[in-house]
């Protein structure tokens, strides 16, 4: 009985320690993945914004539906593992910059992301900045010491690499 107990004890220990540390960290973060694509800007540009083929080249959504304009921006929810996700596009400078923002206010995380496209030869680097927000303490914890806020983009690179037949390895620039 003692030893259950004192699982028990450690288990809720583990558990505060987690949440107390959440609550200490910033609930606003910044991360810059690059990489490069075997693609032109325009390639590249034309993937990133046919959201509705996303799910031919994006193995983590698996259906995309298309919203009502937001503001006069493109807007859609991407169904996948993680759930429905709503986001809209802010910012569209074809073929060099895209910033598009997670709409969806009943998430335990929000913010945008910002993609730089330039040409490097018959192929391009793509870096994306994530302007990132998370409001629960424990995803908090687990998006900073466990995935890392770098993880999401670097997975997304890998697919739009894959997506043009390369394989892709991301750069973190800053976390």
């Amino acid at each position: 009985m003692r030893i259950v107990v004192l699982l028990l004890a450690v288990v809720v220990g583990l558990g505060l320690i987690v949440v107390v540390i959440g609550y200490l960290l910033p609930v606003r973060h910044v991360a810059t993945v690059r990489a490069h694509v075997p693609a032109t800007p325009e390639q590249v540009w034309s993937a990133l914004t046919d959201v509705v083929a996303y799910p031919t080249w994006r193995g983590d959504v698996t259906a995309v539906e298309m919203l009502p304009t937001d503001s006069g921006h493109v807007a859609w929810r991407e169904q996948g593992r993680n759930g429905a996700i709503s986001f809209a596009i802010e910012l569209a400078e074809a073929p060099t910059r895209l910033v598009t923002r997670i709409t969806d206010k009943s998430l335990p995380f929000g913010g945008s992301w910002e993609y730089l496209v330039t040409g490097d030869g018959g192929a391009s680097r793509v870096q994306i900045t994530e302007h990132g927000e998370v409001y629960n303490p424990v995803f908090r914890f687990v998006s900073r010491f466990i995935m890392g806020h770098s993880a999401t983009a670097s997975a997304y690179l890998k697919a739009l690499g894959a997506r043009f037949g390369g394989d892709v390895t991301p750069e973190v620039v800053a976390a």
